[in-house]
């Protein structure tokens, strides 16, 4: 299980884009009460956006990652100075209007958990252009991750076209996204995706119930041509379907606080497991770690390196015959 958190193999370089980031803030509050105003007993301030918690979360591993993202206005520049904390190496393209600001409401009583979005700023042709060639010559031969929404402007068809820019320069692509984002990706064939069992079952058409379900739709995307599909199952834990087979490992037992930002650790350890050349049962067994270790955090906030010796030691991989 120590393979998990090898840090002396030599690690592919690793790109993360994120064209609608934000600023994300977390409040937990007792209680919300309609037409009241609520004071919050705790608050925090992230930088947010998919791309970048998974380059957070690759930092937390002590992988070295590029992230390159779009700002704007006064909260764009808020952003930055946030970001010079969390990132390793982040790369950013001004454009004009405000990037956007996502809050989360964490109810103690009942416990709720109410997540608020932004829109974000138009992206112009020019600064699309722009941060697309940073990106593409910053993950080179290794991996770019492609992952969250698209901002006003952007068409949803960029990461089926950066897929193949991707592929042309000998590197692997990671998407984790949904709707026409995922739809037009996946026809360009992958490295990684990374649905929920929701997000899944809307790819195949129909509800899947059973763990066997799951398994079975994911080894027919990955027939199509996608390399790895892990599929995030909550609570339950997650699969991993690949060429070597496929692997299901269980959750471990925490005590949930916020939901926000585990996919995006799970994308990250996946990454950085196979940008350092490990076994899928081990890039499954990190993933996993690094999604649970970020649902125990409150709000915004993701796990802790040195919190996931234990973790590890919890999460059993097993193999499936699917």
């Amino acid at each position: 299980m120590a393979d998990a958190l090898t840090l002396d193999r030599p690690c592919q370089a690793i790109a993360t884009l994120t064209l609608n980031p934000a600023v994300d803030i977390a409040y937990e509050v007792d209680r919300l009460v309609d037409d009241q105003k609520t004071h919050a007993r705790t608050t925090r301030y992230d930088p947010g956006g998919n791309g970048i918690n998974v380059a957070r979360a690759l930092k937390e591993l002590m992988v070295c990652a590029h992230s390159c993202c779009i700002v704007a206005g006064n909260v764009g520049a808020l952003l930055q100075r946030l970001l010079q904390h969390h990132l390793d190496d982040p790369h950013c393209v001004e454009v004009e209007g405000e990037t956007r600001i996502n809050a989360t409401i964490l109810q103690a009583e009942p416990p709720v958990q109410y997540e608020v979005t932004g829109i974000g700023p138009r992206v112009s042709a020019l600064a699309l252009a722009a941060v697309r060639e940073r990106f593409l010559g910053l993950c080179k031969e290794g991996f770019g991750v492609l992952t969250g929404s698209v901002p006003p402007g952007v068409d949803e068809h960029i990461y089926a076209e950066l897929l193949r820019e991707i592929r042309a320069q000998g590197g692997f692509g990671v998407v984790d996204a949904h709707g026409t984002l995922l739809h037009t990706a996946i026809v360009e064939k992958p490295f990684i995706i990374k649905p929920n069992r929701y997000e899944l079952g809307l790819l195949c058409g129909r509800e899947l119930t059973r763990l066997e379900d799951v398994a079975e739709e994911s080894r027919r995307l990955q027939r199509q041509g996608v390399e790895y599909i892990c599929v995030s199952l909550g609570s339950e834990g997650a699969l991993l379907v690949g060429p070597a087979g496929s692997f299901y490992a269980r959750a471990p037992a925490i005590a949930v606080r916020s939901t926000v930002g585990s996919g995006d650790s799970m994308v990250a350890g996946l990454v950085a497991a196979f940008a350092r050349r490990q076994r899928p049962e081990e890039a499954l067994r990190l993933a996993v770690a690094c999604g649970s270790g970020t649902a125990a955090q409150p709000g915004t906030a993701i796990f802790s390196y040195n919190d996931l010796g234990a973790l590890l030691q919890q999460i059993e991989v097993t193999p499936l015959d699917i």
